[in-house]
């Protein structure tokens, strides 16, 4: 029998098409999915009521860690391109034809700056999963330029988690089952309170930016 990918994440979406930018997040429940960018190829969407901080190996909430699912649709071009690489380095062909996207699980370290993609699984039009590649490579956000794609994806994801700090707990703690202590809470404070500092720095480097150009 054929993977599903995520059935709790996929419940409120009834159509998947592999159609670009404005067509693709109407078929895709914006109540689950925060669309992110479209780009000539692909459609980003991250799923914000799957949106958790991690836990440690006691089971406490870790505040550094962050894990999301994304989920990326293709057009016409993006598959034939994912087609055309699987045949040269030979890999299984089953199923291709009905390429739409894929689904990514992301887990962002925010004391490192990095994000890793676990786990990436290419989709069909029914959410069946054609294959499934796992990963350990850490990717350096800052070293991501502002105008990459990736870059500007994972900078999004992050903008929406530090305005939803609260809310991210609370999801944490019932679904998870992850324990608070004081010591989590003092972490949970820390990171509002860097939050509520970003805009400012965001603010100042534009100004820096602005500068560089103009000399």
């Amino acid at each position: 029998m054929k993977m599903r990918w995520g059935a709790g994440f996929l419940a409120a979406a009834v159509l998947f098409l592999a159609q670009p930018q404005a067509q693709a997040d109407e078929v895709i429940s914006p109540d689950i999915y925060q669309w992110v960018q479209s780009t000539s190829r692909q459609n980003y969407f991250f799923n914000k009521q799957h949106l958790y901080f991690g836990q440690d190996d006691k089971g406490f909430l870790d505040a550094n860690i962050v894990l999301v699912p994304v989920l990326k649709t293709y057009d016409a071009v993006q598959i034939q391109d994912v087609q055309a690489k699987r045949r040269w380095k030979m890999l299984p062909m089953e199923g291709y034809e009905g390429l739409v996207g894929t689904a990514e699980y992301l887990c962002f370290d925010l004391a490192k700056d990095t994000v890793t993609v676990i786990k990436h699984e290419d989709l069909d039009a029914d959410w069946g999963v054609l294959s499934t590649t796992t990963s350990n490579k850490a990717i350096k956000i800052a070293e991501l330029s502002e105008k990459d794609v990736d870059g500007i994806f994972y900078r999004a994801i992050l903008k929406y988690m530090h305005s939803h700090i609260d809310e991210m707990v609370e999801r944490t703690e019932k679904a998870k089952h992850a324990k608070v202590d004081d010591q989590v809470k003092k972490k949970i404070a820390e990171l509002k309170k860097a939050a509520d500092k970003k805009p400012v720095q965001d603010v100042q480097n534009h100004k820096k930016d602005k500068q560089k150009k103009k000399r």
